[in-house]
């Protein structure tokens, strides 16, 4: 690998609900199961990235409480570095993690806790981890001023960057100007371009829309139909790879950036990243969970050459 990754986001345990089905408002069902673990777009992607081989180096904010302890765990058991500062006066972060255990599919309220003290300043302490990285990577669950710091001191380093614009949210056209890589789902997608992207078309134009908007280029994800890649040299859509039935698709955009920013660091051409990317992607939603269903090298490997 060429140089490690880096990634700016936060950490939240997650307390996930399984359910015959999701509730409507004002509504009360009965749940089949439910589990606190590690989550946090941010720290899922790291970890993600960590456990198909590459060096990672997090960057956030958390409290001094048991989900800070949690997440420092899960970091060390996948290998990813902290560099994490610590909040003497805020929690950290929890998300509620609604799953249809019919279809895998989720509904989450994400609180980010100490994340949203993440400042340009915890960005400039940690900005030697970014400069020297292969691939620097962030979200829109910290606050955007930090994000858009990272990013700049990224770029001017020659950095490759990638934007995860996660959750939907609109995003400066100075962000997208600093991203080698925008990498939004459907929803994500919509959001930022107000074209509904519920079919290819939709993808390619939104891809595009993004592009002139200053991105690099655009990685719309389409869940089970694969990814929509837009470059300078054109459009290309991914299929999505099947590993088994879905369980849950929580984790499944974490998995597919993370291991998106671990082919590019190791210079895979952009379209062969994404088939990458899939591949885990489609190993983690047959996997309860967000982080503990991030697939190792081999696994994604196999999934690759029908192994």
């Amino acid at each position: 690998m060429a140089g490690h990754i880096a990634v700016l986001g936060i950490f939240v345990a997650d307390a996930t609900f399984r359910t015959s089905r999701l509730p409507g408002m004002g509504e009360t069902v009965i749940g089949e199961s439910v589990a606190l673990s590690p989550g946090g777009k941010g720290s899922n992607q790291a970890v993600a990235a960590a456990r198909l081989g590459a060096e990672v180096r997090f960057i956030s904010r958390i409290g001094r409480d048991s989900f800070a302890d949690m997440g420092l765990a899960a970091w060390a058991d996948a290998g990813v570095e902290p560099l994490v500062a610590r909040s003497d006066s805020a929690a950290t972060g929890a998300a509620a993690v609604l799953v249809d255990a019919a279809t895998g599919e989720n509904a989450i309220v994400v609180c980010p806790g100490a994340a949203l003290e993440i400042s340009e300043a915890d960005v400039d302490a940690a900005a030697d981890a970014i400069r020297s990285a292969a691939v620097f990577v962030t979200q829109f669950e910290q606050p955007l001023p930090a994000a858009a710091r990272a990013l700049a001191i990224a770029r001017e380093a020659g950095v490759t960057t990638v934007l995860n614009p996660a959750p939907a949210a609109d995003a400066p056209d100075e962000m997208l100007r600093l991203s080698d890589f925008v990498t939004p789902n459907e929803s994500e997608a919509t959001a930022l371009t107000g074209i509904p992207v519920d079919d290819e078309d939709g993808a390619r134009r939104a891809a595009a829309a993004l592009r002139d908007r200053g991105a690099g280029a655009a990685v719309i994800t389409l869940g089970a139909r694969g990814a929509l890649f837009d470059g300078p040299g054109g459009a290309e859509f991914v299929p999505a790879f099947r590993a088994g039935a879905v369980v849950e698709t929580t984790g499944a955009g974490d998995a597919f950036n993370g291991a998106f920013a671990v082919a590019l660091a190791e210079g895979l051409d952009a379209a062969l990243a994404v088939r990458f990317a899939c591949a885990a992607a489609g190993i983690s939603v047959t996997r309860p969970g967000t982080s503990q269903s991030m697939p190792n090298r081999a696994e994604v490997g196999a999934l690759l050459t029908g192994a």
